[in-house]
Protein backbone atom coordinates (compact mmCIF):
# COMPACT_ATOMS: atom_id res chain seq x y z
CA UNK A 1 0.00 0.00 0.00
CA UNK A 2 1.34 3.44 -0.86
CA UNK A 3 1.88 6.06 1.82
CA UNK A 4 -1.12 8.30 2.26
CA UNK A 5 -3.73 5.70 1.30
CA UNK A 6 -7.17 5.87 2.82
CA UNK A 7 -7.19 2.31 4.11
CA UNK A 8 -8.20 1.91 7.75
CA UNK A 9 -5.37 0.86 10.10
CA UNK A 10 -5.14 -2.90 10.53
CA UNK A 11 -4.14 -4.63 13.76
CA UNK A 12 -2.50 -8.00 13.15
CA UNK A 13 -2.93 -10.89 15.62
CA UNK A 14 -0.28 -10.78 18.33
CA UNK A 15 1.20 -14.22 17.64
CA UNK A 16 2.33 -14.49 21.24
CA UNK A 17 2.26 -18.30 21.34
CA UNK A 18 5.03 -18.72 18.77
CA UNK A 19 8.67 -19.25 19.76
CA UNK A 20 9.71 -16.41 17.45
CA UNK A 21 7.69 -13.95 19.51
CA UNK A 22 10.06 -14.48 22.45
CA UNK A 23 13.25 -14.60 20.38
CA UNK A 24 15.20 -11.69 21.85
CA UNK A 25 17.63 -11.35 18.92
CA UNK A 26 14.80 -11.14 16.38
CA UNK A 27 12.89 -8.74 18.62
CA UNK A 28 15.91 -6.44 18.83
CA UNK A 29 16.22 -6.54 15.04
CA UNK A 30 12.61 -5.39 14.79
CA UNK A 31 13.15 -2.75 17.48
CA UNK A 32 16.06 -1.35 15.49
CA UNK A 33 14.03 -1.36 12.26
CA UNK A 34 11.05 0.43 13.84
CA UNK A 35 13.20 2.81 15.88
CA UNK A 36 14.97 3.84 12.67
CA UNK A 37 11.62 4.64 11.03
CA UNK A 38 10.53 6.60 14.11
CA UNK A 39 13.82 8.51 14.17
CA UNK A 40 13.35 9.52 10.53
CA UNK A 41 9.80 10.74 11.20
CA UNK A 42 9.57 12.08 14.79
CA UNK A 43 5.88 12.97 14.54
CA UNK A 44 5.22 11.33 17.92
CA UNK A 45 7.74 13.40 19.89
CA UNK A 46 5.04 15.22 21.88
CA UNK A 47 2.83 12.23 22.77
CA UNK A 48 4.67 10.65 25.69
CA UNK A 49 8.20 10.15 27.01
CA UNK A 50 8.99 6.96 25.05
CA UNK A 51 9.76 8.85 21.84
CA UNK A 52 11.84 11.68 23.37
CA UNK A 53 13.81 8.96 25.20
CA UNK A 54 14.51 7.26 21.87
CA UNK A 55 15.40 10.47 20.05
CA UNK A 56 17.67 11.65 22.87
CA UNK A 57 19.53 8.33 22.70
CA UNK A 58 19.96 8.73 18.94
CA UNK A 59 21.06 12.37 19.20
CA UNK A 60 23.64 11.48 21.86
CA UNK A 61 25.07 8.55 19.88
CA UNK A 62 28.34 8.62 17.96
CA UNK A 63 26.63 8.12 14.59
CA UNK A 64 23.53 10.27 15.25
CA UNK A 65 21.57 7.28 13.95
CA UNK A 66 19.86 4.32 15.61
CA UNK A 67 22.82 2.07 14.84
CA UNK A 68 24.87 4.13 17.27
CA UNK A 69 22.54 3.41 20.21
CA UNK A 70 23.58 0.60 22.57
CA UNK A 71 21.11 -2.29 22.34
CA UNK A 72 20.71 -2.42 26.13
CA UNK A 73 19.45 1.17 26.00
CA UNK A 74 16.47 0.00 23.95
CA UNK A 75 14.95 -1.12 27.25
CA UNK A 76 14.82 2.53 28.36
CA UNK A 77 12.38 3.20 25.53
CA UNK A 78 10.34 0.07 26.27
CA UNK A 79 9.99 1.03 29.93
CA UNK A 80 8.63 4.48 29.02
CA UNK A 81 5.80 3.00 26.92
CA UNK A 82 2.57 2.29 28.81
CA UNK A 83 0.64 0.99 25.77
CA UNK A 84 -1.87 3.82 25.41
CA UNK A 85 -1.93 3.15 21.60
CA UNK A 86 -2.18 6.87 20.83
CA UNK A 87 0.78 6.79 18.44
CA UNK A 88 -0.79 3.95 16.48
CA UNK A 89 -4.25 5.50 16.39
CA UNK A 90 -3.54 9.18 15.81
CA UNK A 91 -0.03 9.87 14.55
CA UNK A 92 1.85 7.11 12.78
CA UNK A 93 1.57 7.18 8.95
CA UNK A 94 3.28 3.79 8.66
CA UNK A 95 0.84 1.50 10.44
CA UNK A 96 -0.43 -1.52 8.50
CA UNK A 97 -1.60 -1.84 5.75
CA UNK A 98 1.43 0.37 4.94
CA UNK A 99 4.25 -1.89 3.81
CA UNK A 100 6.52 -0.71 6.63
CA UNK A 101 4.07 -2.37 9.04
CA UNK A 102 4.82 -0.29 12.14
CA UNK A 103 2.87 -1.23 15.25
CA UNK A 104 4.91 0.47 17.94
CA UNK A 105 2.67 -0.45 20.94
CA UNK A 106 2.55 -4.14 20.09
CA UNK A 107 6.30 -4.18 19.52
CA UNK A 108 6.71 -2.67 23.00
CA UNK A 109 4.34 -5.33 24.33
CA UNK A 110 6.46 -8.04 22.74
CA UNK A 111 9.57 -6.62 24.43
CA UNK A 112 7.76 -6.39 27.77
CA UNK A 113 6.68 -10.04 27.41
CA UNK A 114 10.30 -11.06 26.86
CA UNK A 115 11.35 -9.04 29.90
CA UNK A 116 8.67 -10.71 32.01
CA UNK A 117 9.57 -14.18 30.80
CA UNK A 118 13.23 -13.52 31.67
CA UNK A 119 12.20 -12.78 35.26
CA UNK A 120 13.27 -9.14 34.97
CA UNK A 121 10.01 -7.80 36.48
CA UNK A 122 10.06 -6.95 40.18
CA UNK A 123 7.70 -7.68 43.07
CA UNK A 124 6.17 -4.20 43.07
CA UNK A 125 5.06 -4.41 39.44
CA UNK A 126 3.58 -7.87 39.91
CA UNK A 127 1.75 -6.69 43.03
CA UNK A 128 0.32 -3.54 41.46
CA UNK A 129 -0.96 -5.51 38.46
CA UNK A 130 -2.79 -8.00 40.72
CA UNK A 131 -5.79 -5.70 41.10
CA UNK A 132 -8.31 -8.41 41.97
CA UNK A 133 -6.14 -9.97 44.68
CA UNK A 134 -5.26 -6.58 46.14
CA UNK A 135 -8.91 -5.54 46.13
CA UNK A 136 -10.08 -8.69 47.90
CA UNK A 137 -7.46 -8.18 50.62
CA UNK A 138 -7.85 -4.43 51.00
CA UNK A 139 -11.66 -4.51 51.32
CA UNK A 140 -11.76 -6.94 54.25
CA UNK A 141 -13.59 -5.19 57.14
CA UNK A 142 -11.16 -3.30 59.42
CA UNK A 143 -8.36 -3.88 56.88
CA UNK A 144 -10.02 -1.38 54.53
CA UNK A 145 -9.85 1.40 57.14
CA UNK A 146 -6.18 0.66 57.77
CA UNK A 147 -5.30 0.62 54.06
CA UNK A 148 -7.10 3.91 53.42
CA UNK A 149 -5.47 5.52 56.46
CA UNK A 150 -2.02 4.40 55.31
CA UNK A 151 -2.64 5.82 51.83
CA UNK A 152 -3.45 9.21 53.39
CA UNK A 153 -0.60 9.25 55.93
CA UNK A 154 2.54 11.15 54.95
CA UNK A 155 4.96 9.04 56.99
CA UNK A 156 3.45 5.81 55.68
CA UNK A 157 3.58 7.10 52.10
CA UNK A 158 7.26 8.00 52.52
CA UNK A 159 7.87 4.42 53.65
CA UNK A 160 5.94 3.06 50.64
CA UNK A 161 7.99 5.32 48.40
CA UNK A 162 11.29 4.07 49.81
CA UNK A 163 10.45 0.37 50.09
CA UNK A 164 7.94 -0.39 47.35
CA UNK A 165 8.56 2.41 44.88
CA UNK A 166 5.02 3.87 45.00
CA UNK A 167 5.49 7.62 44.69
CA UNK A 168 4.69 9.45 47.90
CA UNK A 169 2.86 12.29 46.12
CA UNK A 170 0.58 10.17 43.93
CA UNK A 171 -3.03 10.51 45.07
CA UNK A 172 -4.33 6.96 45.35
CA UNK A 173 -7.96 5.81 45.15
CA UNK A 174 -9.56 4.68 48.38
CA UNK A 175 -10.97 1.20 48.80
CA UNK A 176 -14.71 0.93 49.40
CA UNK A 177 -16.17 -0.57 52.57
CA UNK A 178 -18.94 -2.20 50.57
CA UNK A 179 -18.05 -3.87 47.26
CA UNK A 180 -20.22 -3.28 44.21
CA UNK A 181 -20.90 -6.96 43.66
CA UNK A 182 -22.10 -7.44 47.25
CA UNK A 183 -24.34 -4.34 47.10
CA UNK A 184 -25.67 -5.01 43.60
CA UNK A 185 -29.42 -4.33 43.23
CA UNK A 186 -31.39 -6.73 41.06
CA UNK A 187 -33.09 -5.46 37.94
CA UNK A 188 -36.83 -4.98 37.92
CA UNK A 189 -38.76 -7.37 35.74
CA UNK A 190 -39.26 -5.42 32.51
CA UNK A 191 -39.50 -6.61 28.93
CA UNK A 192 -36.37 -6.19 26.81
CA UNK A 193 -36.84 -3.91 23.82
CA UNK A 194 -34.31 -4.62 21.10
CA UNK A 195 -33.40 -1.82 18.71
CA UNK A 196 -31.83 -1.84 15.27
CA UNK A 197 -28.45 -1.02 16.82
CA UNK A 198 -28.69 -2.45 20.31
CA UNK A 199 -29.88 -5.49 22.25
CA UNK A 200 -32.54 -4.57 24.78
CA UNK A 201 -30.95 -6.29 27.78
CA UNK A 202 -27.56 -5.79 29.41
CA UNK A 203 -24.98 -7.91 31.22
CA UNK A 204 -22.53 -5.97 33.40
CA UNK A 205 -18.85 -6.77 33.86
CA UNK A 206 -18.29 -4.69 36.97
CA UNK A 207 -14.43 -4.43 36.78
CA UNK A 208 -11.97 -4.56 39.68
CA UNK A 209 -11.95 -0.78 40.06
CA UNK A 210 -15.71 -0.37 40.35
CA UNK A 211 -16.05 -3.43 42.56
CA UNK A 212 -13.35 -2.44 45.06
CA UNK A 213 -12.77 1.30 44.71
CA UNK A 214 -15.73 3.25 43.36
CA UNK A 215 -18.89 1.12 43.52
CA UNK A 216 -20.94 4.30 43.15
CA UNK A 217 -20.07 4.35 39.45
CA UNK A 218 -21.58 0.91 39.08
CA UNK A 219 -24.74 1.95 40.92
CA UNK A 220 -24.98 5.02 38.68
CA UNK A 221 -24.94 2.70 35.67
CA UNK A 222 -27.67 0.53 37.21
CA UNK A 223 -29.80 3.61 37.93
CA UNK A 224 -29.54 4.85 34.34
CA UNK A 225 -30.40 1.41 32.96
CA UNK A 226 -33.38 1.09 35.31
CA UNK A 227 -34.62 4.58 34.41
CA UNK A 228 -34.55 3.61 30.74
CA UNK A 229 -36.35 0.31 31.46
CA UNK A 230 -33.41 -1.80 30.30
CA UNK A 231 -33.24 -5.11 32.19
CA UNK A 232 -29.76 -6.08 33.38
CA UNK A 233 -27.83 -8.87 35.04
CA UNK A 234 -24.43 -9.09 36.68
CA UNK A 235 -21.92 -11.66 35.52
CA UNK A 236 -22.18 -14.62 37.86
CA UNK A 237 -18.41 -15.02 38.10
CA UNK A 238 -15.82 -12.39 37.30
CA UNK A 239 -12.05 -11.98 37.47
CA UNK A 240 -9.79 -9.12 36.41
CA UNK A 241 -10.08 -8.36 32.69
CA UNK A 242 -6.32 -8.84 32.35
CA UNK A 243 -5.28 -5.37 31.18
CA UNK A 244 -2.83 -4.74 34.08
CA UNK A 245 -1.14 -8.08 33.36
CA UNK A 246 -1.06 -7.33 29.63
CA UNK A 247 0.70 -4.01 30.27
CA UNK A 248 3.24 -5.90 32.38
CA UNK A 249 3.90 -8.41 29.59
CA UNK A 250 2.53 -11.30 31.67
CA UNK A 251 0.61 -12.89 28.82
CA UNK A 252 0.18 -16.29 30.50
CA UNK A 253 -1.74 -14.59 33.32
CA UNK A 254 -3.86 -12.80 30.72
CA UNK A 255 -4.67 -16.20 29.22
CA UNK A 256 -5.56 -17.60 32.64
CA UNK A 257 -7.90 -14.70 33.39
CA UNK A 258 -9.47 -15.10 29.96
CA UNK A 259 -10.34 -18.70 30.83
CA UNK A 260 -12.18 -17.48 33.94
CA UNK A 261 -14.14 -14.70 32.26
CA UNK A 262 -14.91 -15.60 28.68
CA UNK A 263 -17.10 -18.75 29.00
CA UNK A 264 -19.75 -17.02 31.14
CA UNK A 265 -19.60 -13.84 29.09
CA UNK A 266 -19.90 -15.79 25.81
CA UNK A 267 -23.03 -17.54 27.09
CA UNK A 268 -24.64 -14.19 27.87
CA UNK A 269 -23.59 -12.86 24.47
CA UNK A 270 -25.20 -15.85 22.75
CA UNK A 271 -28.33 -15.26 24.83
CA UNK A 272 -28.67 -11.81 23.29
CA UNK A 273 -27.21 -9.56 25.98
CA UNK A 274 -25.17 -6.45 25.35
CA UNK A 275 -22.15 -6.54 27.67
CA UNK A 276 -21.11 -3.27 29.32
CA UNK A 277 -18.09 -2.42 31.45
CA UNK A 278 -17.79 0.98 33.19
CA UNK A 279 -13.99 1.19 32.66
CA UNK A 280 -12.62 1.86 29.13
CA UNK A 281 -9.50 -0.30 29.60
CA UNK A 282 -11.63 -3.31 30.47
CA UNK A 283 -13.93 -2.68 27.51
CA UNK A 284 -10.90 -2.42 25.24
CA UNK A 285 -9.48 -5.66 26.61
CA UNK A 286 -12.53 -7.59 25.40
CA UNK A 287 -13.01 -5.54 22.23
CA UNK A 288 -9.45 -5.62 20.95
CA UNK A 289 -6.65 -7.16 22.99
CA UNK A 290 -8.12 -10.60 23.67
CA UNK A 291 -9.37 -10.97 20.07
CA UNK A 292 -5.82 -10.17 18.86
CA UNK A 293 -4.36 -12.69 21.29
CA UNK A 294 -6.93 -15.39 20.48
CA UNK A 295 -8.05 -14.68 16.89
CA UNK A 296 -9.44 -18.18 16.33
CA UNK A 297 -11.47 -18.39 19.55
CA UNK A 298 -15.20 -18.29 18.76
CA UNK A 299 -16.17 -17.43 22.35
CA UNK A 300 -13.78 -14.46 22.42
CA UNK A 301 -15.31 -13.31 19.14
CA UNK A 302 -18.85 -13.61 20.54
CA UNK A 303 -17.89 -11.46 23.52
CA UNK A 304 -16.17 -8.92 21.27
CA UNK A 305 -19.32 -8.56 19.16
CA UNK A 306 -21.52 -8.08 22.27
CA UNK A 307 -19.21 -5.63 24.06
CA UNK A 308 -20.18 -1.95 24.31
CA UNK A 309 -18.81 1.09 26.03
CA UNK A 310 -21.74 2.32 28.18
CA UNK A 311 -22.05 5.62 26.32
CA UNK A 312 -21.69 3.92 22.97
CA UNK A 313 -24.65 1.81 24.03
CA UNK A 314 -26.70 4.80 25.26
CA UNK A 315 -26.12 6.86 22.10
CA UNK A 316 -27.11 3.89 19.95
CA UNK A 317 -30.22 3.41 22.09
CA UNK A 318 -31.03 7.07 21.44
CA UNK A 319 -30.68 6.46 17.69
CA UNK A 320 -33.05 3.53 18.09
CA UNK A 321 -35.54 5.91 19.74
CA UNK A 322 -35.33 3.88 22.96
CA UNK A 323 -33.46 6.22 25.32
CA UNK A 324 -35.32 8.65 27.56
CA UNK A 325 -34.31 12.30 27.40
CA UNK A 326 -36.37 13.54 30.35
CA UNK A 327 -33.44 15.37 31.90
CA UNK A 328 -34.34 17.39 34.98
CA UNK A 329 -31.05 19.10 35.82
CA UNK A 330 -28.50 21.02 33.79
CA UNK A 331 -24.81 20.32 34.37
CA UNK A 332 -23.34 23.71 33.48
CA UNK A 333 -19.76 23.60 32.21
CA UNK A 334 -18.21 20.14 31.89
CA UNK A 335 -14.53 19.72 31.08
CA UNK A 336 -14.51 16.22 29.64
CA UNK A 337 -11.38 14.16 28.98
CA UNK A 338 -11.65 11.26 26.56
CA UNK A 339 -9.16 8.58 27.66
CA UNK A 340 -6.79 6.84 25.25
CA UNK A 341 -8.49 3.47 25.79
CA UNK A 342 -11.81 5.04 24.79
CA UNK A 343 -10.32 6.54 21.65
CA UNK A 344 -8.76 3.22 20.61
CA UNK A 345 -12.21 1.60 20.53
CA UNK A 346 -12.93 3.58 17.35
CA UNK A 347 -16.54 4.40 18.23
CA UNK A 348 -16.20 8.19 18.23
CA UNK A 349 -16.84 10.56 21.12
CA UNK A 350 -19.98 8.89 22.38
CA UNK A 351 -19.72 10.23 25.93
CA UNK A 352 -19.55 13.79 24.60
CA UNK A 353 -22.54 13.12 22.33
CA UNK A 354 -24.56 11.86 25.29
CA UNK A 355 -23.66 14.72 27.61
CA UNK A 356 -24.46 17.26 24.90
CA UNK A 357 -28.03 15.93 24.79
CA UNK A 358 -28.54 17.42 28.27
CA UNK A 359 -30.02 20.96 28.08
CA UNK A 360 -27.95 23.91 29.36
CA UNK A 361 -24.80 21.81 29.44
CA UNK A 362 -21.61 22.99 27.75
CA UNK A 363 -19.08 20.21 27.14
CA UNK A 364 -15.43 21.02 26.39
CA UNK A 365 -13.66 17.89 25.17
CA UNK A 366 -9.94 17.35 25.68
CA UNK A 367 -8.66 14.61 23.37
CA UNK A 368 -5.14 14.00 24.60
CA UNK A 369 -3.39 11.40 26.76
CA UNK A 370 -3.39 12.44 30.43
CA UNK A 371 -0.29 10.35 31.13
CA UNK A 372 -1.30 8.21 34.11
CA UNK A 373 -2.08 4.78 32.68
CA UNK A 374 -3.22 2.11 35.13
CA UNK A 375 -0.17 1.61 37.33
CA UNK A 376 2.57 3.40 35.36
CA UNK A 377 1.99 6.84 36.89
CA UNK A 378 1.90 5.39 40.40
CA UNK A 379 5.49 4.20 40.20
CA UNK A 380 8.22 6.34 41.72
CA UNK A 381 10.40 6.43 38.61
CA UNK A 382 7.57 7.49 36.28
CA UNK A 383 5.54 9.90 38.43
CA UNK A 384 7.27 13.07 37.22
CA UNK A 385 6.92 11.98 33.59
CA UNK A 386 3.23 11.20 34.07
CA UNK A 387 2.66 14.73 35.39
CA UNK A 388 4.69 16.20 32.53
CA UNK A 389 2.69 14.30 29.90
CA UNK A 390 -0.56 15.41 31.51
CA UNK A 391 0.35 19.09 31.81
CA UNK A 392 -1.38 20.20 28.56
CA UNK A 393 -4.52 18.34 29.67
CA UNK A 394 -4.45 19.93 33.12
CA UNK A 395 -4.08 23.38 31.56
CA UNK A 396 -6.86 22.92 29.00
CA UNK A 397 -9.28 21.45 31.55
CA UNK A 398 -8.70 24.33 33.97
CA UNK A 399 -8.99 27.00 31.27
CA UNK A 400 -12.77 26.57 30.92
CA UNK A 401 -13.32 27.03 34.69
CA UNK A 402 -15.64 24.01 34.73
CA UNK A 403 -18.33 23.01 37.17
CA UNK A 404 -17.32 19.38 36.62
CA UNK A 405 -14.12 17.63 35.60
CA UNK A 406 -14.95 14.29 34.05
CA UNK A 407 -13.25 11.36 32.33
CA UNK A 408 -14.50 7.89 31.44
CA UNK A 409 -11.32 6.67 33.15
CA UNK A 410 -11.71 7.46 36.87
CA UNK A 411 -7.95 7.11 37.44
CA UNK A 412 -7.30 9.72 34.74
CA UNK A 413 -9.96 11.92 36.36
CA UNK A 414 -8.16 11.79 39.71
CA UNK A 415 -4.81 12.37 38.01
CA UNK A 416 -6.19 15.43 36.20
CA UNK A 417 -7.61 16.92 39.39
CA UNK A 418 -4.25 16.42 41.10
CA UNK A 419 -2.46 18.04 38.17
CA UNK A 420 -4.82 21.01 38.05
CA UNK A 421 -3.98 21.80 41.68
CA UNK A 422 -5.31 25.19 42.74
CA UNK A 423 -6.54 25.80 39.20
CA UNK A 424 -9.40 23.36 39.72
CA UNK A 425 -11.03 25.99 41.97
CA UNK A 426 -14.63 24.93 42.58
CA UNK A 427 -14.71 22.13 40.01
CA UNK A 428 -16.09 18.78 41.14
CA UNK A 429 -14.72 15.48 39.83
CA UNK A 430 -17.55 13.28 38.58
CA UNK A 431 -17.58 10.29 36.26
CA UNK A 432 -19.78 10.70 33.16
CA UNK A 433 -22.14 8.01 34.48
CA UNK A 434 -22.55 10.04 37.64
CA UNK A 435 -23.23 13.16 35.58
CA UNK A 436 -25.84 11.36 33.49
CA UNK A 437 -27.61 10.16 36.65
CA UNK A 438 -27.52 13.70 38.07
CA UNK A 439 -29.04 15.06 34.87
CA UNK A 440 -31.86 12.52 35.04
CA UNK A 441 -32.44 13.42 38.70
CA UNK A 442 -32.56 9.78 39.78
Amino acid sequence: MREGNLEAPTRHPLGWKSEAFYDEAKTFEELERVFDICHGCRRCVNLCTAFPTLFDLVDASSTLEVDGVAKLDYWKVVDQCYLCDTCYMTKCPYVPPHTWNVDFPHLMLRAKAIKFKKGAVGFRDKLLSSTDAMGKLATIPVVVQVVNAVNRNGLARNLLDQTLGVHKDRELPEYARSKFRSSFTESKSVAAKDGNNTPGKVAIFSTCYVNYNEPGMGHDLLAVLAHNEIPYVLLENEACCGMPKLELGDLESVSSLKQKNIPGMAKLARDGYAILTPIPSCTLMFKQELPLMFPEDAEVKAVQDAMFDPFEYFVLRARDGLLKKDFKHKLGKVAYHIPCHSRVQNVGQKTREMLQMIPDTAVTTIERCAGHDGTWGVKKEYFDNSMKIGRPVFRQMAAVEPDYVSSDCPIAGRHIMQGMGAEKKQAEKAHPLTLLRKAYGI
